[in-house]
């Protein structure tokens, strides 16, 4: 058996492998990707510089007073330094504000926490039981020697994550028992799923923060109120479960039915048919269009500025109020959407790697 010397081993051409081959294959591949390639590239060359120059070479981060801001070419930073507990925790009174601080870390450790899938058992509620009841101690106080501090006051962060995690917290069961609901074979369940469900999409989310806010007060018996916030909350959980209703839906019609007819087979019923069988399946498929839902709904509570809560945007604005302050409107936007930023492209890549550790040994 003759064997090829090692002169004679055809190396591939330079421009296929390396820096220059990826750069080939990438971004030069076609006379299209050429002209998109090189018409980013000039303007990154003429957006960057600008912006390193203005957000940090000419920033001024140490002024204390819009005035003396004024005298500099660049961004004013000082503003946020000078504007940003008010950002952050609205009016919640100044002094005791260490204490939404402290329930924000709480949320947060708690969604983490959720995130690995060692805590996917029935500690996990327990942790969650712990740490609402710790979110609602220290929020509202009245109880250990902390004051009482009303929701109304309640703004900035906080009143962000708690929205956007109850909203999603709620609106994900309700959303799978309403796609399970229009699939069902009952008439009057799948008559109720469809009539919420197109009804609640086929309306903006605004328009239900303002009926929450405005009209749903007047049908109320006389003497009987609900909280503002309460009623913002749950618009955001009915809305919010619409959308996640039929993109659910979508999963469970992906699952093959021999899928349904093996579970039948082994004698489970609905129930568990559902639960063991169908919806694991269905929920893997539907990850990314639930992690849109997720990202949207996050950047939606900033909708509750409508009717007069203090999100993060509320609070952006009343920073802006400050008569001496006025006018550095970009540098507290961009605060917020930096603050926005890192919670969406947190929950992107965890569902990124949630969809490759659930696709782990299956053919791509």
């Amino acid at each position: 058996m003759q064997t090829k010397s090692a002169s004679s081993v055809l190396v591939p051409p330079r421009q296929q492998v390396g820096v220059l081959g990826w750069l080939r294959q990438n971004l030069f591949s076609t006379p299209l990707n050429t002209l998109l390639t090189v018409l980013v590239a000039w303007l990154l060359l003429m957006a960057i510089p600008a912006l390193v120059e203005w957000g940090l070479l000419n920033a001024d981060f140490t002024a204390t007073s819009a005035q003396e801001c004024r005298e500099v070419t660049g961004a004013c930073w000082a503003f946020i330094v000078e504007k940003h507990r008010l950002i952050l925790f609205g009016v919640y009174p100044f002094d005791e504000q260490w204490r939404p601080l402290l329930a924000s870390l709480v949320l947060i450790l708690m969604l983490v926490l959720s995130c690995f899938r060692r805590f996917w058992n029935a500690w996990l509620a327990v942790i969650w039981t712990i740490g609402l009841t710790g979110f609602g101690v220290l929020m509202w106080g009245g109880i250990l020697g902390l004051s009482y501090v009303d929701n109304s006051r309640w703004g900035g962060l906080p009143l962000t994550l708690m929205l956007s995690t109850f909203g999603l917290a709620f609106a994900f069961p309700l959303g799978v028992l309403l796609a399970l609901g229009r699939r069902s074979h009952l008439p009057a369940v799948k008559a109720v799923s469809v009539i919420y469900i197109e009804l609640i999409r086929g309306v903006p989310l605004i328009s239900l923060l303002f009926m929450s806010s405005v009209m749903l007060p007047l049908f109320l018996p006389e003497g009987f109120s609900i909280d503002k916030l309460l009623r913002a909350q749950i618009a955001i959980i009915l809305f919010a479960a619409a959308y996640i209703a039929e993109t659910v839906r979508g999963g469970l019609q992906a699952v093959p039915k021999g899928q349904y007819e093996g579970a039948e087979s082994i004698g489970l019923n609905y129930w568990q048919t559902m639960h063991k069988i169908v919806l694991p399946q269905a929920l893997k498929i539907v990850i990314p269009p639930l992690v849109s839902i997720f990202i949207s709904l996050f950047k939606d509570t900033s909708l509750v500025v409508i009717i007069g809560i203090f999100d993060l945007t509320q609070a952006a604005k009343a920073a802006l109020a400050d008569a001496a302050w006025r006018g550095y409107s970009t540098e507290a936007y961009l605060f917020i959407a930096a603050i926005y930023f890192v919670f969406c492209y947190s929950i992107s890549r965890y569902s990124q790697s949630l969809e490759k550790s659930l696709n782990h040994g299956q053919r791509s």
